[in-house]
């Protein structure tokens, strides 16, 4: 058996660490966004692979038996890319999902389809927008730059932003809603975007947001196409046939 684990998350790590300790032959691949990415304990690679072609001659040459795809929830092209090279290798992929973010009692949220439609749904009068989306992104809001733009990034990006009134905050998660009431209360947010990737690192913005009754605006993840779903590490393991009694 040889594993190919495409990161880039919190719980990629955890899957990268679970199986350096138990043996299992593995290359974990990252994109390579940020500057000071978390050290992993397998053989890494980091960059693109050439598209579907590029990817499926790679998993033959590295002579790869299976695919645990770990990607961030929103990095929807290098998780088709992957079930598309799967299929065309006969490889058996497995997808490591966490659990989307559920809006509960106290919440005001807008669900929005993608990026284009955050923008469509910000208000025409100016405020204070936290943009919890990362930075790829960030020039689609540049058509409505009479609005204050909160960012928080891993890595301060080079260059001028596209976004001409706007603030960064270098920070790595996770996060604390203790930390972010603070943020929000400082710079006097009135309004988030945000991805809904799930998981616990980065939910502190929306239950500060919930105690400071700021509406979000939530962008739904991009619909991939069937795929085997993991939720936690022991069903990653059950996919790679390995017993649950190792340490999980």
């Amino acid at each position: 058996m040889r594993v190919l684990l495409l990161g880039g998350t919190t719980e990629a790590t955890v899957i990268a660490r679970h199986f350096a300790d138990h043996g299992i032959d593995a290359i974990y691949s990252y994109a390579g966004r940020t500057s000071a990415p978390v050290a992993q304990p397998l053989p890494t690679r980091v960059g693109g692979f050439g598209g579907v072609e590029g990817l499926a001659a790679w998993l033959a040459a590295e002579r790869i038996t299976h695919i645990v795809d770990a990607t961030h929830p929103f990095a929807a092209g290098m998780s088709r890319n992957a079930i598309d090279a799967a299929a065309a290798t006969g490889l058996p992929l497995c997808g490591y999902a966490r659990a989307p973010w559920d809006a509960g009692e106290g919440d005001d949220w807008t669900h929005v389809a993608d990026i284009a439609a955050a923008v469509d749904a910000l208000p025409e009068e100016p405020c204070r927008i936290f943009l919890a989306i990362g930075r790829q992104t960030l020039s689609a809001f540049a058509v409505k730059p009479w609005h204050q733009y909160l960012l928080r990034l891993v890595d301060r990006p080079e260059g001028r932003l596209p976004l001409p009134d706007a603030e960064i905050v270098v920070a790595r998660g996770p996060f604390t809603e203790a930390g972010d009431l603070k943020l929000l209360k400082s710079r006097r947010v009135n309004l988030i975007v945000a991805k809904n990737s799930g998981g616990d690192g980065a939910r502190a913005k929306l239950d500060a947001a919930r105690a400071l009754r700021i509406p979000v605006i939530m962008i739904d993840r991009p619909v991939l196409p069937p795929r085997r779903i993991a939720r936690d590490l022991p069903g990653v393991m059950a996919f790679l046939g390995h017993p649950a009694d190792l340490g999980v």
